[in-house]
């Protein structure tokens, strides 16, 4: 446990308490008049937009661009930029720029907010990371503005290209293509290389995390000279992608993605892979997909992306030290080793919890849900579940079904699911001392 305030609130609690105060703000601004095209907004309803928005997950009861007038879009747009930076770096940053001294238990705060590795350099790394998320967006926004201002015109086609942009970078999953159908998200696009490919791009940068950032940032493309977590989290990532791109066209190429050019099906099967790692959008229909292809969505949203990212999931790292310990122990070997460096134990247990912790939490979750609403099939809610605790926003079209209790259930996972699952049981939890009194062993038997 980190250390504690004066008030008695650990920096676990602090940030559980912001992003729950930034969601009750959201909630507020959503249910105003001024924030839906028709009807204002019932409580429920916003709060659920407000929780999807704020932790980057993006499923949503109501049609974002249908529903949402424009300023309920820009407060949408702003709560998912500041859920995805974490408020605690927006914070820093503006008080460097107006050249405010940041205090250590501020700098202790920031550390653990972005999940950086030391508190040496946690300032630099701040305005790396405010910096280089306006670049990648501007960029984003900018390509993106080619292929929707012939469409939609200026005005709106640059407005689009910022909104889906910074949706994309952030793992949002957010889309204002509710113009054209009703929760479409970019199925329109799914033969367009340059929104693919400009949305793909965002989402694996904002997936890999902001220490890989700066060690990339630092050393270029020395690779040997890259951190044990860049090292870990570049090759999950790329074998996540591509692997689960072979997979998806495997079991696809037969049923969905029959008919469609060789190309169109490269896009949709990448796209698949790579949204999956908690980013939302879809260029196919998530409903019509095989058994196959769900497990599979299923098992990548659960995974999620890296640490220190604007993803969610259990988290690249926390899969590989796992597996790599398991694999040790098979082969009779002490601990956990990779690329020729041990692993401390205090990490295989801390990835054991994650694992552990996310997984009750999915099948509690399924239990209650099921339980409640007996007519919705277990596997699509099994996968609103994962795509939840994952903050990916992937629905099997279930998501306007949810009965009341169901959904307050979907916002505590993506509440969970944004500031991690461990830590938000840990922020219930006081550190205790070691009770010097130990009890005999005891021995039993599993596996």
């Amino acid at each position: 446990m980190k250390r504690k305030r004066r008030n008695g609130l650990s920096q676990i609690q602090l940030i559980a308490i912001g992003f729950f105060l930034i969601i009750v703000t959201g909630t507020l601004l959503l249910m105003l008049p001024c924030a839906a095209r028709g009807e204002a907004a019932g409580f429920l309803d916003a709060l659920f937009t407000a929780t999807s928005a704020t932790c980057v997950t993006g499923l949503v009861v109501v049609d974002t661009y249908r529903n949402w007038s424009l300023f309920g879009q820009v407060v949408i747009l702003l709560l998912i930029q500041t859920g995805g930076l974490g408020f605690m770096t927006i914070g820093v940053f503006f008080s460097i720029y107006i050249r405010r001294k940041i205090s250590l238990r501020e700098r202790e705060l920031l550390q653990e907010s972005i999940n950086t590795l030391q508190l040496a350099g946690v300032v630099r790394l701040t305005k790396l990371i405010v910096k280089g998320t306006l670049l990648l967006e501007g960029m984003g926004a900018v390509l993106l503005a080619v292929r929707f201002v012939p469409e939609f015109g200026w005005g709106r086609g640059c407005y689009y290209g910022v909104f889906h942009a910074v949706s994309a970078f952030c793992n949002g999953g957010f889309d204002l293509m509710g113009e054209q159908e009703a929760y479409a998200s970019l199925v329109a696009y799914a033969a367009d290389p340059l929104v693919n490919l400009v949305i793909m791009f965002l989402i694996v940068v904002g997936g890999i995390g902001f220490i890989v950032w700066q060690d990339v940032y630092e050393n270029g493309l020395h690779i040997r000279k890259y951190m044990l977590h860049t090292k870990i989290v570049l090759l999950m990532t790329t074998g996540l992608i591509f692997g689960g791109a072979l997979l998806f066209w495997l079991f696809e190429r037969q049923g969905l993605f029959l008919g469609h050019a060789p190309g169109v099906q490269i896009l949709e099967a990448l796209f698949s892979s790579v949204t999956a790692r908690t980013a939302g959008f879809n260029t196919v229909d998530t409903g019509a997909l095989s058994s196959g292809s769900k497990l599979l969505t299923m098992i990548l949203m659960f995974i999620g992306g890296s640490p220190g990212s604007t993803a969610g999931g259990i988290k690249t790292t926390t899969v590989v030290v796992l597996i790599m310990y398991t694999w040790n122990s098979l082969c009779s070997k002490n601990g956990c080793s990779v690329f020729e460096r041990r692993i401390p134990d205090e990490i295989i247990k801390k990835s054991s919890m994650v694992l552990v912790i996310d997984l009750l939490m999915a099948l509690t979750a399924g239990v209650v849900i099921c339980g409640i609403q007996p007519e919705l099939s277990m596997d699509s809610v099994m996968f609103e579940i994962c795509s939840a605790i994952g903050t990916v926003g992937m629905t099997c079209g279930i998501t306007r079904d949810l009965s009341v209790v169901s959904k307050c259930v979907i916002i505590f996972l993506m509440y969970c699911g944004r500031i991690g699952s461990m830590t938000f049981a840990l922020s219930f939890m006081q550190k205790k001392k070691t009770d010097p009194v130990q009890y005999p062993l005891g021995r039993i038997t599993v596996g």
